[in-house]
């Protein structure tokens, strides 16, 4: 049998170009931190400038030194998305490892968690940060958030056709919606979406209890589904119906598809109504708060004194609301430590840890559509053992799917579940206990940060060591960018000339 394989050499020049390109992006967006330090006057802003410059020189320097590159190949294109988040937390974490005594290995992670709005902390203590730190940490979770379509429209004139490949990296699933024939154009609108729904956001919170600056800071956690807070209690610190409700829609915004927004600020409201996935995901998050509200009112595990207890009933439906709002869009905000509810309400939190938002948003987990891809497969097999000869095909929106969506959502599947599962015993081997390292896991690869037992809403990643924190930054990565699209590297035949 013959092999197909490309015999032009593979070059590692158009990926350093890209690298260096994207550099320069992250060294300006520093800019912005810079402008907000130098109006609070804490002191960072002598880290903020160094690091600046730093990012700038290197990516300017090795952006001369490339801009001669040829054309991104399909392998480059792969190879140019995952080191992307990698140089980006390289350089992310400078801000933090020159203003802190923090090491590089935690400056790291914590710059990995905004690229990748995993929201995950090894910070004991928020509030001593300066607010030039803060603000960088909390920007982090807005660039990373649709910062793939950015770097998609970048790439674009360079990738050719592989162009698609990268759109599919950032918004995920066997179906995706381009509201333009071109997708460098459908990347550009629904980033303008994604900022006209945060300035909604910012709007609405800063006419609350909030000042601008923390305002802004939870907008950028809200809509990238990241949680990244300015508080040590998170969005509780607050203590305000107001801003938890504001959080709460716009959580639900973040998760949905933003093609559906598009639409939707067009007055093309029907839209929402009609997808299918958006039907299925609006179902899953009912029917979770639906059950834990039950599971409140008609257990005798609540009818204790304790204060968490007491706070969920005095405000039950805003506060397991919110709690599964936030776990099902891979937000990760916390308002109530869910530790303390019965292990039937942690158990289905956790479940909602693996779904994720919808294809298309910034939420992280397996995505809706999916698991209702997947339920359907599966209902099709138990009717074709039972029809055998019978034509079944699968249908979605009323259109069939191909052969390739599903062999990508089993391949997908499949991967995901080995690497939740190794990962997860890896971490065992660290002498961790089970439920730690089982939420853990899929905090890291669902990009969602709180979990339960040692890293629950109350506790952060602090006392893992400096292997396990490297590790989990690469999960986190695998999380964003959908698994496959790092994985394929790791193919002997990537590499292959």
């Amino acid at each position: 049998m013959s092999k197909h394989y490309s015999t032009k050499r593979f070059s590692l020049i158009p990926t350093l170009n890209v690298l260096a390109a994207l550099t320069l992006f992250i060294g300006l967006s520093m800019g912005v931190s810079l402008l907000v330090s130098l109006a609070y006057g804490d002191g960072d802003s002598t880290a903020l400038f160094q690091a600046m410059i730093i990012t700038l020189v290197i990516g300017g320097l090795g952006y001369l030194v490339t801009r001669h590159s040829h054309v991104l190949a399909p392998r480059q294109v792969f190879l140019s998305v995952s080191l992307s988040w990698v140089s980006a937390s390289l350089f992310g974490a400078l801000p933090m490892y020159f203003a802190t005594d923090l090491s590089y290995v935690d400056c790291f992670f914590e710059a990995m968690s905004g690229f990748t709005t995993t929201g995950a902390s090894i910070l004991t203590n928020i509030e001593t940060l300066p607010h030039g730190i803060l603000f960088w940490r909390s920007f982090t979770h807005w660039l990373g958030g649709m910062g793939i379509i950015v770097f998609t429209v970048t790439v674009m004139p360079l990738a050719g056709k592989s162009g698609t490949l990268l759109f599919a990296a950032e918004a995920p699933g066997p179906v995706s919606d381009k509201i333009t024939p071109r997708i460098s154009e459908t990347a550009k609108l629904l980033y303008l979406v994604y900022a006209i729904i945060s300035v909604a956001e910012f709007i609405l919170l800063w006419i609350g209890p909030m000042d601008w600056f923390d305002s802004a800071c939870h907008t950028f956690g809200t809509m990238a589904t990241g949680g990244f807070s300015t508080k040590n209690a998170s969005v509780a610190y607050f203590q305000s119906a107001y801003v938890e409700w504001v959080i709460i829609v716009f959580m639900i915004l973040a998760g949905t598809n933003f093609s559906l927004h598009y639409f939707g600020l067009q007055g093309k409201l029907m839209r929402y109504l009609k997808s299918r996935e958006w039907q299925f995901w609006m179902s899953i998050l009912g029917m979770a708060i639906i059950v834990i509200l039950l599971d409140l009112y008609f257990s005798p595990f609540y009818h204790s004194d304790t204060g968490a207890i007491q706070a969920l009933k005095a405000e039950p439906i805003r506060q397991v609301a919110f709690q599964v709002v936030s776990m099902l869009t891979t937000t990760g905000f916390a308002t109530a430590d869910f530790e303390q509810w019965s292990y039937y309400a942690q158990f289905a939190l956790f479940g909602l840890m693996f779904v994720g938002g919808m294809a298309g948003s910034t939420g992280g987990g397996i995505k809706a559509i999916r698991i209702l891809l997947f339920t359907k497969m599966a209902i099709t097999e138990l009717r074709r053992m039972i029809h055998p000869r019978a034509f079944l095909p699968i249908k979605l929106q009323n259109q069939f799917v191909d052969d390739d969506a599903i062999r990508n959502t089993t391949t997908f599947l499949l991967f995901f579940m080995v690497i939740f599962v190794g990962f997860a015993f890896f971490l065992t081997a660290f002498g961790h206990d089970l439920v730690t390292s089982a939420t853990a896991a899929v905090s890291m690869l669902c990009n969602i940060g709180p979990g339960l037992a040692d890293v629950g809403p109350t506790d952060n990643y602090s006392f893992f060591s400096d292997v396990e924190k490297w590790s989990m930054a690469f999960v986190m990565m695998l999380g964003r960018l959908e698994v496959l699209t790092v994985v394929v590297l790791f193919n002997r035949h990537f590499w292959r000339p």
